[in-house]
């Protein structure tokens, strides 16, 4: 799903129905800026991510990154595709870029059995995320209005995603202020940072003035990686004082060289031990996503190809020129990528189900009396703390989407296992789910492509779209794309791209758009169309064709006229 990115990561926790799980149980705390967190996510089954309301690249900021129907071309490769959604990735992405995303949203779930009924319970929470601010690192991001909107529409809270977010880095940024912070070479760039860092040393030194060793005071509303920022400066910039960090502030007290001496070197308080702790809290969010790679466990999100760009460039290294190491990268992070939207778009025609345009739709008609299975597929409620989503429907709020997602996975699977088995099947374990949903596994879908999907497993399947129309135009001077594409919008919608002055390319991704417009146009006095074929319309051989004929023209005349007379 499409959106701005730090802001709030949905974690949802499901137990899931599986023999050698029955006593386990799932301990997640909510990082908070100090970062902390406990997962037992080795035992973890399987992780359903998902990104929610407020990612700049799923729907917030859905018209920065893909501009309106008919100016981005249905007719690229999954190559193309890529390169694509890596440009207009950086624009949105890096610190040192135009602009940074502003929001992001993660789902991990599990499933446990409980008292022997398939019964899977999702605990589902928010992370609100913000880039790491530390020393060289000071990234940029821009708002769109119109996703401004959208969020305000939807309740996002700002608060938490500007005050409390939670920091992250890729392994780049980490390399490069770990590299400042150990060899002692780090220094404050932001500006902002630096007036509050001149106000805090000042307030300090004017108290040193006057207190007496031993004398403490306290620096209250500073927490979090800011604490860490503030001590650093101070012990550089006061050789007479010692900074502790504590839950009502940065607690400064007035010490001698010689103790300053021996805190520096305590065994609980070493440079080297706290510069490393400085990086852990700086890594921030990262870590979790770290031990999520560690779990190796089935990554499951909902038309994630974006998503997988972000989870890539934000978490673990910047997006590679080379699709295919972007593709191997993916793989060794994920081996397991399940997309749902692949899967629902696979049966849904076969079933019968009436057309859907998002996730929140698609769950629905699954939980509806449409699908077959409704009342033999898994129990799915939510854990105590979660009673707000069981209340109330809460579209496009991360970790309700999460939840969506999950669901959807769960009665997709048991609609495919039924089918497979020709009836009900009786208590059906997590593993035959995953065994249905097999040859689903790493085909993460695309939108308006030339390729319906990307194999993350090996190579991409080869396109099924309709073949490629072309129009050409007569007396119509000045005639755009923008233009063409109203032209036909009536009738059906096509991808439009200038071939020649007066000629444009047209594809759509029905093959009944395509026969009803060579139908209705074939003879149109103004705009004719009809199938592009490369040996007879491409610009390059018409050219060649053109050079040969001079040539053999020229040559044939240069014969003719050399031959002796009789």
């Amino acid at each position: 799903m499409p959106a701005v990115m730090h802001t709030a990561f949905p974690v949802c926790v499901w137990q899931l129905p599986f023999g050698c799980l029955n006593h386990f149980v799932l301990d997640t705390v909510l990082l908070t800026s100090g970062f902390r967190t406990r997962a037992v996510l080795s035992r973890l089954e399987v992780v359903p991510f998902l990104w929610g309301l407020s990612c700049l690249v799923s729907e917030v900021f859905f018209w920065l990154l893909f501009p309106p129907a008919g100016s981005r071309a249905s007719w690229e490769s999954s190559k193309e595709c890529y390169h694509l959604e890596r440009c207009l990735s950086c624009l949105v992405a890096l610190g040192h870029q135009e602009s940074e995303e502003c929001c992001t949203f993660w789902d991990s779930s599990a499933w446990k059995l409980l008292q022997g009924a398939q019964l899977y319970v999702a605990h589902s929470c928010n992370f609100f995320l913000f880039p790491t601010t530390f020393g060289i690192l000071d990234s940029e991001f821009s708002f769109q209005a119109s996703s401004v909107q959208f969020l305000n529409q939807y309740g996002f809270d700002y608060n938490k995603f500007l005050k409390n977010g939670i920091p992250y880095m890729n392994e780049e940024q980490e390399k490069k202020i770990k590299h400042s912070i150990l060899r002692g070479n780090w220094r404050v760039r932001s500006s902002l940072d630096k007036d509050q860092i001149k106000v805090v040393i000042d307030k300090v030194t004017q108290w040193l003035d006057l207190a007496e060793e031993g004398d403490q005071m306290t620096l209250p509303g500073i927490s979090g990686f800011q604490a860490f920022e503030v001590q650093l400066v101070l012990r550089q910039a006061l050789p007479n004082i010692w900074t502790v960090l504590k839950e009502e502030g940065v607690i400064v007290k007035k010490v001698s060289q010689p103790h300053r001496w021996y805190l520096e070197h305590a065994s609980c308080d070493q440079v080297t031990c706290w510069k490393e702790q400085i990086l852990l809290s700086a890594r921030g969010f990262s870590v979790f996503f770290q031990m999520l790679v560690k779990a190796q466990k089935p990554l499951v999100g909902h038309n994630m190809m974006t998503d997988l760009l972000h989870l890539h460039e934000k978490f673990f290294r910047p997006l590679p020129e080379s699709y295919d190491q972007f593709k191997q990268n993916i793989h060794s992070l994920f081996p397991v990528l399940i997309d749902t939207k692949n899967v629902t778009k696979d049966i849904w025609k076969e079933l019968r189900f009436p057309r859907v345009s998002n996730l929140s739709e698609v769950y629905e008609v699954l939980s509806s009396n449409l699908n077959p299975t409704k009342n033999s597929g898994p129990v799915i409620i939510h854990a105590r703390q979660c009673k707000k989503y069981a209340e109330t429907k809460c579209p496009h709020e991360a970790a309700y989407d999460a939840f969506l997602c999950g669901s959807v996975l769960l009665k997709v699977a048991h609609l495919l296992l039924q089918r497979v088995h020709g009836g009900a099947v009786h208590e059906p374990a997590f593993p035959q789910y995953l065994d249905v949903l097999a040859p689903y596994v790493n085909q993460v879908n695309l939108i308006r492509a030339g390729v319906p999907k990307i194999n993350f497993s090996g190579p991409d399947y080869p396109s099924i779209r309709p073949p490629v129309l072309i129009l050409t135009v007569k007396r119509w001077p000045g005639v755009s794309e923008h233009q063409v594409y109203r032209e036909f919008q009536n009738l059906c919608k096509f991808d439009v791209r200038r071939f020649t002055r007066s000629q444009f390319l047209l594809l759509t991704n029905k093959f009944k758009d395509a026969r009803s417009v060579l139908k209705e146009y074939r003879s149109h006095p103004t705009l004719q169309v009809s199938l592009y074929r490369y040996w007879r319309h491409s610009p390059n051989i018409t050219c060649l064709l053109q050079v040969c004929s001079i040539v053999t023209t020229w040559s044939m005349i240069a014969f003719l006229l050399g031959r002796p007379s009789p």
